[in-house]
């Protein structure tokens, strides 16, 4: 069995919304972790995390100079934050949500043979 941990412990989030896109940025804590971070938290996890609110594209941005990625989710902000019926629909509560991701240790925690 894989042991795991939630994204928050690796990584911080930063975010903004404009009209119905959020953008999602994930910034590794440890430049050691960005690699698995990279081959975890992918556009597809991404898009399967926002199902419920039906996104229209995920597009994910590398920024390895900074141990980044950006997530640009189109149609997940309930037609935008001035137009939801939704109590809070701004980017930075969305951010919450991809910060809660289960992914395996990374490799440089990981006991032997797991």
């Amino acid at each position: 069995m894989t042991a795991t941990a939630m994204l928050y412990q690796f990584a911080h989030g930063r975010t903004g919304d404009k009209g119905n896109r959020s953008n999602i940025s994930v910034i590794a804590y440890d430049a050691r972790d960005f690699g698995h971070l990279v081959e975890h938290v992918t556009e597809d996890a991404v898009r399967t995390l926002f199902r419920d609110r039906q996104p229209t594209a995920v597009t994910r941005y590398l920024v390895p100079s900074l141990q980044a990625m950006n997530f640009v989710i189109d149609g997940v902000l309930d037609g935008g934050v001035n137009d939801a019926l939704n109590l809070d629909a701004h980017g930075k509560a969305l951010s919450f949500r991809v910060l809660q991701l289960q992914i395996p240790l990374p490799p440089r925690l990981a006991a032997p043979g797991t």
